[in-house]
C-alpha cells in the first residue's frame, strides 16, 4: 500500500518539476541574452561572467528538463532501468562545463587587474539590478513548485540560481564602487568571486554525479543502519554479498544474499521479504532484490561481496 502512494507522489512532483523548470528556463535564458549583450556594451567583466554563469544555469535547466522528459520514457529491453541515468550524465556534463567556464573567467580577470578598462557603470548597475530581481523571482518559483530538496537535478538547478543571485549582487556592488570611488579593480574582483562560486558548484555537482555513475553507496544513506534493518528481521540468520547503489537521484537499489532456516516455506520467506522491502522503503530504497539461501550453501562471512577470480571462486561447484 505504502509504496503505491509513494509512486503517485513521485509522478506528481515530476510533473510540477517539469513546469517549474520550463518556466525558469525561459526566464533565465532570455535574461542571460540581455546580460551578455549588456556586458559587451558596458565593457563589464562582472556582467559577462554573470552571464556566463547564467548560461551554465540555462544549460543546466535545459538538461534537467530533457532529463525529466527522457526519464519518463519506459524501460525497454536494451535499457532495463529506462533512461533514468540520463539526468546523472547530464549533471556530470554540466558540472564539468561549469568548471571550464570558471577557468576562462579567472584568466580574463587576471588580465583586467593588470590594466582595468573603462566600464559604463550606470548601465552595469541597471542591468545587474534587474538580473538580481530575475534571479529572486526564479528562485521563488523553484522553491514553491519544485522538489529542490531530494532531486539532484532540481537541486543542481536551484543551487545555480542561488549562486547566480550572488553573482548579480557582486556586479551591483562592483558598479557602485566604481561609480562612487572609481575603484577599477572592483569589476574583475566581482568576476573572480563569481568564478569561484561557479567552480565550487561545478565541483559538487560533478562529484555527486560521479558517485552515482561509479555505483557508489548513496551519499545520504547509512550502510550500518540498513544492514541492521535486514539482520533484525525475524527469520534472517545472516546476510552477505550486499550492494547498495543509486539508479538515479532518489531511486536507490539494494541486492544481497540472506541466510534463512532450511525448514522455512516459500510463503513464509515471502512474508519476510515483504517486511524487509517495506522497512527499506523508509530509507529511499525502492528496488530490493534478495537471494535467500540455507546455512548449507557455501558463503563468505563478510557482509560485502568478495569477488574472487574464476579458478578458485567456483571450486565448490565441481
Amino acid at each position: 500500500m505504502g509504496t503505491h502512494h509513494g509512486h503517485d507522489h513521485h509522478h506528481h512532483s515530476h510533473g510540477t518539476n517539469k513546469k517549474v523548470l520550463l518556466l525558469s528556463f525561459i526566464i533565465i535564458t532570455s535574461y542571460m541574452v540581455v546580460e551578455a549583450i549588456g556586458g559587451f556594451v558596458t565593457n563589464s567583466l562582472a556582467l559577462l561572467s554573470d552571464a556566463g554563469h547564467m548560461l551554465s544555469d540555462s544549460v543546466s535547466l535545459g538538461i534537467a528538463l530533457i532529463a525529466f522528459i527522457l526519464g519518463e520514457k519506459a524501460a525497454n529491453i536494451s535499457k532495463t532501468y529506462g533512461y533514468k541515468r540520463f539526468e546523472i550524465l547530464a549533471a556530470v556534463f554540466n558540472g564539468i562545463t561549469l568548471m571550464i567556464i570558471a577557468v576562462f573567467i579567472l584568466f580574463e580577470a587576471i588580465e583586467r587587474f593588470a590594466n582595468p578598462p573603462v566600464v559604463a557603470t550606470t548601465g552595469m548597475l541597471i542591468i545587474s539590478s534587474i538580473g538580481l530581481i530575475v534571479n529572486i523571482i526564479v528562485a521563488c518559483i523553484m522553491m514553491r513548485g519544485g522538489d529542490t530538496k531530494d532531486n539532484i537535478n532540481m537541486r543542481g538547478a536551484f543551487l545555480h540560481v542561488l549562486s547566480d543571485m550572488l553573482g548579480s549582487v557582486g556586479a551591483i556592488l562592483a558598479a557602485l564602487l566604481m561609480m562612487f570611488w572609481g575603484f577599477g579593480w572592483a569589476d574583475p574582483l566581482a568576476s573572480v568571486i563569481v568564478a569561484l562560486l561557479v567552480m565550487r558548484s561545478g565541483f559538487y555537482v560533478t562529484k555527486s554525479g560521479v558517485n552515482v555513475l561509479m555505483e557508489g553507496t548513496p551519499e545520504n544513506l547509512n550502510m550500518d543502519e540498513v544492514i541492521l534493518v535486514i539482520k533484525q528481521t525475524k527469520g534472517i540468520i545472516s546476510i552477505h554479498d550486499l550492494h547498495i547503489w543509486s539508479i538515479t537521484s532518489g531511486l536507490n537499489a539494494l541486492s544481497c544474499h540472506a541466510v534463512v532456516d532450511d525448514a522455512m516455506t516459500i510463503s513464509e520467506s515471502e512474508e519476510i521479504l515483504r517486511k524487509i522491502e517495506h522497512d527499506l522503503g523508509h530509507y529511499g530504497i525502492q528496488h530490493v532484490t534478495i537471494q535467500l539461501e540455507t546455512t548449507a550453501h557455501k558463503h563468505d562471512e563478510s557482509v560485502l561481496c568478495q569477488i574472487k577470480d574464476e579458478q578458485n571462486g567456483h571450486h565448490h561447484h565441481h
